[in-house]
């Protein structure tokens, strides 16, 4: 079983660079297409929605043909994506393919976070998915240094070519070690429409209430994170490689997490504040370190609620929890780029980091009900 979490843990890295791998670029995007970075972050948007909504299929699919069967035919999927964000023309056909890479880069860490809810016991679980998702935070970490340093190198189509080739070797590693797993992995009795599941388990006010947590979560601290990359570079003149870095603080902080857990709810809206606030960028690195180490103490706690949430129906839940997860990223995403339009960068980011912190304040009285 650990083989196979690490690989899992290694897929989930894998779809973390793709998913944070645009931050850095954004500028460079809007140079290259005469765009605004504002619209150009709709590719932000449209890989979020995808990478959201597809996993409402995925889920099932997983529960009825097998989560590692899933994870590893999906990877080539999202290969192919990223290889069609290489040739994008214009930013349409960019949000194009990264839409269709969302279709398919998800299902390594919900499909994940299943399989590790079925076998390992809710009482030891939390450390193993906190160990598991180390995977997806490192990915989340390289992704913007990936994104900054590759597209200062080779260009941001040159970026995309090397997520695909990612893609496509996990794809391949999953498929040699784990295509004997497949049939024993799959649901023998599920039986119906497997998308009715959905309806059935939102009936559960606990379901319900994971999922509209999940989904202000990601609004408000995504929201704002997504625009950090460039606002470092119009506010400091930082290069696309030096915002990358200082945006892979986020992973740090999620890794230092891993290895220490305290409450500290206001933590999140501090460093969100000191990002716009702080004159200097050598200081961003700290700030971004302290963002990942805050958003990761909260949001451990949700995955772990989610993997409990409707045990007879693991891999659906986890898939509808993860959803409503990246579409609060999705819309955070273009209410923040909106906000910066209206209001520009400091005061959107220090209000969504007020956000943030309210619900961390809810959540602390209200996590037995979750």
């Amino acid at each position: 079983m650990r083989e196979i979490i690490f690989l899992l843990a290694l897929a989930s890295a894998n779809s973390g660079v793709a998913l944070r791998v645009v931050e850095p670029m954004l500028p460079q995007l809007a140079s290259d297409f005469g765009a605004s970075v504002s619209a150009t972050a709709v590719i932000i948007t449209a890989y979020a929605l995808a990478y959201g909504a597809a996993q409402l299929v995925h889920g099932p699919l997983g529960d009825r043909f097998g989560k590692l069967r899933m994870v590893t035919l999906t990877l080539f999927g999202a290969a192919a994506g990223s290889f069609g964000c290489a040739f994008a023309q214009d930013v349409s056909s960019l949000a194009a393919m990264r839409l269709l890479t969302g279709l398919f880069a998800s299902t390594p860490v919900i499909l994940g976070m299943a399989y590790i809810g079925d076998r390992v016991p809710i009482a030891d679980r939390q450390p193993v998915i906190a160990r598991f998702i180390m995977g997806t935070i490192t990915g989340q970490a390289l992704g913007p240094a990936i994104g900054g340093a590759v597209t200062d190198l080779l260009g941001w189509r040159g970026t995309f070519a090397l997520i695909g080739a990612v893609f496509m070797i996990v794809a391949t590693v999953l498929a040699v070690r784990t295509r004997a797993q497949w049939a024993e992995d799959a649901g023998a009795k599920f039986q119906g429409n497997p998308f009715a599941t959905h309806l059935r388990l939102l009936g559960v006010p606990r379901v319900r209430a994971v999922l509209s947590v999940g989904l202000i979560e990601t609004f408000f601290f995504f929201g704002a994170f997504s625009f950090l990359g460039a606002y470092f570079n119009l506010r400091f003149g930082v290069s696309l490689t030096l915002a990358g870095v200082l945006l892979a603080g986020f992973g740090i902080g999620g890794l230092l997490y891993t290895l220490m857990v305290r409450k500290l709810l206001i933590a999140c809206c501090v460093f969100f504040a000191l990002t716009a606030l702080v004159p200097v960028w050598p200081a961003m690195m700290a700030c971004t370190i302290g963002l990942g180490f805050s958003f990761y103490m909260l949001h451990n706690t949700l995955q772990t609620k989610a993997t409990e949430m409707a045990p007879q129906d693991r891999g659906t839940a986890v898939a509808m929890y993860s959803s409503a997860w990246a579409l609060g990223q999705a819309a955070g995403a273009a209410a923040m780029g909106l906000a910066v339009g209206l209001f520009d960068y400091r005061p959107s980011i220090i209000a969504f980091g007020v956000g943030y912190f309210v619900l961390g304040l809810w959540m602390r009285r209200n996590l037995g009900k979750l």
